[in-house]
């Protein structure tokens, strides 16, 4: 067995592809490496007290943009 990635640039292709799993020519997977990494990052936002504000991060970053120039 041969393992490639796909990207699917046409959403019309996807009812082929699902035929042509059907008829176990290939076989389907959904990446769990990003659903495994949303739900660490929704964990940890909700243990989190101290939210910054949108406001607050864009003040970081332009502190940021200023040291480096």
């Amino acid at each position: 067995m041969e393992t490639i990635r796909i990207d699917i640039l046409n959403p019309r292709v996807k009812p082929l592809l699902q035929s042509l799993a059907d008829l176990k020519f290939i076989r389907i997977k959904k990446d769990k490496v990003r659903s495994e990494l949303k739900e660490l990052l929704n964990k940890l936002r909700e243990n989190s007290d101290d939210v910054p504000s949108l406001k607050e991060i864009t003040n970081e970053v332009d502190k940021v943009r200023k040291r480096r120039f």
